[in-house]
């Protein structure tokens, strides 16, 4: 695989990636690529396409891991739907993926954040500032976004931002 990535499958409806770098050093990807990646996640879970559990194993530099395993339905069908149509088996992909996941992670646990986007029957709204934060912003070790410090970049770029 590209980018030093090993895929395995060690057991039934499990998928491994061994990834030679840390989730804090995946690259920025295209907010383009992250909006489409929301909405293949959306067609997918509607579609009830819940994907394959997914055990991502990230190399520190230090000689330790990071492990992060994509177990829950909403999030194996998420994860399945970035590899169908960017593919996991890259950085970029990869990054696309985990930058998904925290996105969902931040707009569904910070209040703060909900003034960036509006989910309706009709589709979901995202503030253009939220999705370059979001698609730039570097990842924790536990693969998520820093809120407090993604709120204070959304602040330093729209200074009327909470």
């Amino acid at each position: 695989m590209p980018d030093g990535i090993r895929l395995t499958a060690p057991g039934a409806g499990m998928l491994r990636y061994d990834v030679p770098l840390p989730p804090e050093r995946l690259p920025s990807v295209s907010g383009r690529e992250l909006l489409a990646a929301w909405d293949a996640a959306r067609e997918a879970a509607a579609a009830e396409a819940w994907g394959e559990a997914r055990a991502v194993v990230f190399q520190r530099g230090d000689g330790g891991v990071t492990e992060l395993v994509i177990a829950d339905e909403d999030a194996r069908c998420w994860a399945a739907a970035v590899d169908a149509t960017v593919g996991l088996g890259s950085l970029y992909g990869l990054a696309v993926c985990f930058r998904l996941l925290a996105l969902i992670e931040l707009m569904a646990n910070a209040p703060w954040a909900r003034r960036f986007f509006d989910i309706s029957a009709d589709g979901t709204e995202i503030h253009p500032a939220l999705v370059r934060a979001a698609s730039r912003f570097p990842l924790a070790a536990d693969a998520r976004f820093d809120h407090a410090a993604l709120r204070a970049s959304l602040a330093v770029a729209l200074p009327s931002a909470p």
